[in-house]
């Protein structure tokens, strides 16, 4: 296949063009099912960042490192941060709607220089890397979710309740990945119901929460307690207030990811360089305000920071689940209701793990398309449904594959999934990078732009990524030993070192960055 021209100049944004022919114009022939509307590329991406996922298993982190003033005040910081990375990434994605997506904007966006095809390989590979990293940490979430749930529901830990071993965790979690592909080998119309759903559960599920906790638990936060304490209590020697804070601000990070899975949607989604960046910039705004709303419920119903990080309680120190466990079982001497709260949000983290398998595979399909995956011609197949079947396959078993480290130790674990933030991060902001510098003058936008505004806001995305990746690699417990290490930087590290050294050995030789399937 022929390696695309990327200083061929795009159409102009006045022009009136089909999706079909857009996609032509960037190299690509029409193969998937192009059904999805603007509400079903949001859904998509707003049940991937789905703030009952990520807030509910990092919880404990946000209540470890600083409590409710990280929490309360961390959330809409990040959200403000993560609101300029996706306006960036939007302004792109309009240009370039392809399924490809941030490997595709590198390349195109290095024009003549030579370092287009390493900066599309680079960013590809962080980004697919990244992308079944959030998967298996999602649907591995969901696995000690259930773990939970059996063990509340049989007694609690201090009644004797069972708890499942490390093996059964991993066997449900295998389960869970084996619904999300066989789901996701349904036509995109089935997905596209999902989607929507999964965005309306979302959202029905914060408001009964915020409301049905704090209404139910006898003992409440005041005010002063939600907006004002700050916890130093968190037992890993760190004492700097400054520092905690940082630490904390992960829990929010760790959540507002995935959005660019409206980008690798948009081989099928109607208008699409209009209702790609739509997607994007809608679903995280909506997670901001629905996120804000759950933390701050949630948070009134927290009274015992001590009590609920505890080993030794009912739910074996998943905070989360002590709350609504407790607040139940106080009040009416059950926590049959905290259990059916768990299942609300249970459900919400199947729904996210099965858009992110969604998004996961059209990535795959789009890298293996363009010859950058061991047996691409397997991967790229599309079936009659107009579905990238291997595609999906594939990305569910490699997610199986990396939460096999937890059998070993959790250390490991933490830190391969650790690249679900940072490593994603660093592929949302290559692209960025180039836009604002070697394509600064360059670049021709698509309907959706930021005008003059576009340098800035860009070099302000790439400088905030730049941070998080430090101040997220740094220690988190101290004295520092192999057990509390941060491992972060050692497995983006890793990652950075393998797809650096497989460029030199060997992809320099033969990848040239996207190439076209069609004539122009």
């Amino acid at each position: 296949m022929e390696a695309i021209d990327h200083h061929q100049p795009l159409i102009l944004v006045g022009d009136e063009i089909s999706d079909d022919n857009r996609l032509q114009e960037l190299g690509y022939k029409q193969e998937l099912s192009r059904s999805l509307s603007a509400v079903a590329n949001f859904a998509v991406t707003f049940s991937i960042i789905s703030v009952l996922t990520g807030l509910t298993t990092m919880f404990n982190m946000g209540l470890t490192y600083g409590g409710p003033v990280t929490m309360v005040y961390g959330w809409p910081i990040i959200g403000m941060m993560t609101m300029v990375v996706g306006l960036s990434m939007a302004e792109i994605c309009s240009a370039f709607p392809t399924s490809a997506g941030l490997y595709f904007w590198s390349a195109k966006l290095c024009g003549r220089s030579r370092w287009g095809p390493f900066a599309s390989w680079l960013t590809g590979w962080f980004n697919i890397v990244g992308q079944w990293a959030v998967t298996t940490s999602v649907d591995f979430s969901l696995a000690q979710l259930i773990q939970v749930i059996i063990l509340l529901s049989t007694g609690g830990k201090n009644g004797g309740g069972y708890q499942a071993s490390k093996y059964v965790v991993i066997g449900i979690h295998g389960g869970i990945l084996l619904l999300h592909a066989i789901l996701n080998s349904l036509p995109i119309s089935w997905l596209s119901f999902f989607g929507q759903l999964a965005a309306a559960w979302n959202v029905a599920g914060v408001f009964v929460l915020v409301i049905l906790i704090p209404l139910v638990a006898k003992e409440k936060a005041s005010a002063k307690f939600v907006f004002t304490h700050f916890n130093t209590n968190n037992g890993d020697g760190i004492n700097s207030r400054i520092y905690i804070f940082v630490l904390g601000l992960l829990m929010s990070q760790y959540t507002l990811t995935g959005y660019d899975a409206s980008a690798h949607m948009t081989e099928e989604t109607k208008d699409a360089d209009k209702n790609g960046p739509k997607g994007i910039i809608s679903a995280i705004g909506i997670s901001i305000i629905v996120g804000w709303a759950y933390i701050l419920g949630i948070t009134f119903a927290v009274t015992d920071i001590p009590a609920l990080l505890s080993t030794k309680n009912d739910a074996g120190g998943y905070a989360i689940a002590q709350v609504f466990y407790m607040a139940f079982k106080n009040r009416y001497g059950s926590g049959i209701g905290g259990i059916f709260c768990l299942g609300i949000v249970a459900v919400a983290v199947f729904f996210c793990g099965m858009s992110s398998v969604t998004s996961n595979s059209r990535m795959a399909y789009a890298f293996s398309r363009d010859g950058a995956m061991p047996f691409s011609s397997v991967w790229h197949k599309v079936n009659q449904q107009e579905v990238p079947i291997n595609a999906v396959w594939m990305s569910a078993f490699i997610s199986f594959c990396m939460a096999l480290t937890s059998l070993g130790s959790l250390v490991a674990f933490e830190a391969m999934v650790s690249i679900a933030t940072i490593g994603l991060y660093i592929a949302y902001a290559l692209p960025i990078f180039f836009r604002v510098t070697l394509a600064r003058k360059s670049f021709m936008p698509g309907p959706f732009n930021l005008g003059r505004y576009g340098v800035v806001v860009g070099w302000v995305a790439v400088l905030w990524v730049a941070t998080i990746s430090v101040l997220f690699s740094l220690p988190v417990s101290y004295p520092i030993s192999i057990t509390t290490l941060n491992y972060t930087p050692v497995a983006v590290g890793g990652l950075l070192i393998l797809v650096i050294g497989s460029w030199i050995f060997s992809a320099r030789h033969w990848f040239k960055g996207p190439v076209k399937n069609i004539d122009v």
